[in-house]
């Protein structure tokens, strides 16, 4: 039983570190479309570009960590059923 509570408290955790990340992503995006903006109406085309670029670097990164996200929460639920099966 403790061993499955441990697993559940490790997942939990490494699911916070990956939620972590996701804001830490999500807010980069925000402040690169922002800068984005900025350089549209400065009409600074080779910095838009690279920009533009960054977005979408960042933005199938983010994708990417939803998709472990995900299964990170699958995994949780898993893990938390089978903690309540072991108590019952």
């Amino acid at each position: 039983m403790v061993k499955v509570l441990n697993q559940f408290n490790e997942l939990v955790l490494e699911q916070m570190k990956t939620m972590d990340k996701l804001l830490y992503l999500q807010s980069e995006i925000e402040r690169c479309q922002e800068l984005e903006g900025e350089l549209m109406k400065l009409h600074d085309l080779a910095k838009l570009d690279s920009i533009k670029q960054e977005i979408n670097e960042m933005k199938k990164e983010l994708k990417e960590i939803q998709q472990v996200f995900e299964a990170q929460t699958d995994q949780v639920i898993r893990t938390y059923q089978q903690q309540n099966r072991v108590l019952s």
